[in-house]
C-alpha cells in the first residue's frame, strides 16, 4: 500500500468503495455519455448540450476512466469514449476555450491514451496542450485564465491544468511546454501563495507589459480572504508541480498550503468552510474543497520524508470520513453522491449542492487509499 493506514480505515474505505461501485454502475447505465454538472430535482442534465466548452465537462469522464481502471467494465470505457468524441466540437469553438482545457482533456483524451494507448486520443491531448500553451503571456510569465477584458487575470485553479503541459512534454520532447508550466508555477509562488500558506484566487497583471496590478476578489468572500477550493487547488497543483520537476521549493510551498488548510479543517470537524476568512454567519460549507484537498494531501504524502507522511495521510482520511458520514447519498436511482458542494460564495444557485467534480475527487480519494486509482493529472 502507498499509504500507511490501519485495518479499520482500510475496511471503511472498502465499504465506501462498494457503495461507489453500486451507485456508479447504475449511473453509467442510466446516464450514458452525458456531461453532468449540478443535478436538478435529483437528475443530471447534460451540460454538454447547454455549453460544450464548460470547464466541468470532463469530470464525469474522469470518473468513468477511474472506474474502468478499477473494474475493467466496458460500460465505463464506452461512455467515456463517447464523451471524448463529443468534446471534439469544443475544439471548433476556440474563442470560448480558456485555461481549463486541462480539466477538459486530461480527464478524457489523456486518460484514454494513458490507459489504452489510443493514438487518436494522444492527438487530442496534444491539441489541447497547444491551446493551453498558446495562452501564455511571456511578459508576465503566466497563463491567462480568461479572454477579452480579463486577459490579464491568472488564477490558482490553473495549477491543476498544468499537468497537461508536462504530459505533452513527455510525449513530444518539446521543452517549451514544460517551461511554460514551470514559469506559471513560479508566478503562483510569488503572487498567489501567501507567506502563511493561504492563497489568492485571482491576480491581475497588465496584459501588455506583464506588470502586477492587484489581487481582486474571486469566488471566495472578498479580496484577501481564503477560498477553500482555491486552497485545495494550491495543495494538489503544487504537489504535482513537484512531482514533475523535483523542485524542492515547490514541495515546501505545497506543504505550507497544506498546513494552512489542515489547521482550518481541524476547527470544523474536517469539513471545510467555503471560505476560511469569511464571517461566522451564514455558515457555508464546500465539501468539494475537502475531497480535492484530500487527494492533494495524499499526493503530497508520496513525496515527503517518511516521518512526515502521517500528517497528510491522516488529515486526508479524516476529511474523507467526515464528508462521507455527513454529506453523501447512496440511492442508486438518484444522480450524484456528494452534497454540500459550493462553487462560489456569492451565488446561491450552486452553493450547498452536489457538483460533479466533488464526486470525481471523492472517487479518486477512495481509490487512492485502496491503491486502485491511476493518475489522471
Amino acid at each position: 500500500m502507498r499509504y500507511r493506514i490501519d485495518k479499520e480505515t482500510f475496511l471503511w474505505a472498502e465499504e465506501i468503495w462498494k457503495k461507489i461501485e453500486i451507485k456508479l454502475e447504475e449511473e453509467c447505465k442510466r446516464l450514458g455519455p452525458i456531461m453532468p454538472y449540478v443535478p436538478e430535482n435529483g437528475k443530471y442534465y447534460d451540460m454538454g448540450e447547454r455549453e460544450l466548452t464548460a470547464w466541468t465537462n470532463g469530470f464525469y469522464s474522469g470518473i468513468l476512466w477511474q472506474m474502468y481502471h478499477a473494474t475493467k467494465k466496458d460500460c465505463y470505457l464506452e461512455n467515456a469514449r463517447e464523451i471524448e468524441k463529443r468534446l471534439d466540437g469544443a475544439f471548433q469553438n476556440f474563442p470560448k476555450l480558456d485555461h481549463d482545457v486541462g480539466f477538459l482533456w486530461l480527464h478524457t483524451a489523456v486518460a484514454d491514451y494513458r490507459l489504452t494507448g489510443e493514438e487518436e486520443s494522444k492527438s487530442r491531448g496534444l491539441h489541447a496542450a497547444g491551446i493551453l500553451a498558446g495562452r501564455y503571456n511571456p511578459n508576465g510569465k503566466f497563463i491567462k485564465a480568461w479572454n477579452g477584458e480579463r486577459a490579464g487575470i491568472a488564477i490558482v485553479d490553473c495549477l491543476m491544468n498544468l499537468p497537461l503541459l508536462y504530459w505533452a512534454f513527455e510525449q513530444s520532447g518539446d521543452s517549451a511546454w514544460r517551461q511554460i508550466a514551470i514559469n506559471h508555477t513560479e508566478m503562483a509562488l510569488k503572487y498567489i501563495i501567501r507567506p502563511d500558506g493561504s492563497c489568492n484566487h485571482l491576480v491581475e497583471f497588465d496584459p501588455v507589459t506583464g506588470e502586477y496590478l492587484n489581487n481582486p476578489g474571486g469566488q471566495g468572500y472578498e479580496s484577501g480572504s481564503s477560498w477553500s477550493r482555491g486552497q485545495s487547488w494550491g495543495i494538489y497543483g503544487i504537489a504535482l508541480a513537484y512531482k514533475y520537476t523535483k523542485n524542492d521549493a515547490y514541495l515546501d510551498a505545497a506543504k505550507r498550503v497544506a498546513h494552512y488548510f489542515c489547521a482550518n479543517l481541524a476547527l470544523n470537524d474536517y469539513v471545510p468552510m467555503l471560505d476560511f476568512r469569511a464571517p461566522e454567519e451564514p455558515v457555508y460549507y464546500d465539501t468539494t474543497a475537502g475531497v480535492c484537498a484530500a487527494c492533494g494531501l495524499l499526493e503530497l504524502s508520496e513525496h515527503v520524508n517518511p516521518l512526515e507522511k502521517d500528517l497528510y495521510v491522516k488529515s486526508a482520511i479524516r476529511c474523507l470520513k467526515a464528508v462521507t458520514e455527513r454529506f453523501c447519498q447512496w440511492d442508486p436511482k438518484k444522480d450524484s453522491i456528494l452534497n454540500f458542494g459550493s462553487a462560489r460564495y456569492d451565488r446561491e444557485s450552486d452553493r450547498h449542492v452536489p457538483i460533479i467534480y466533488g464526486d470525481y475527487f471523492l472517487v479518486e480519494g477512495i481509490l487512492r487509499l485502496l491503491n486502485k486509482d491511476f493518475l489522471i493529472w
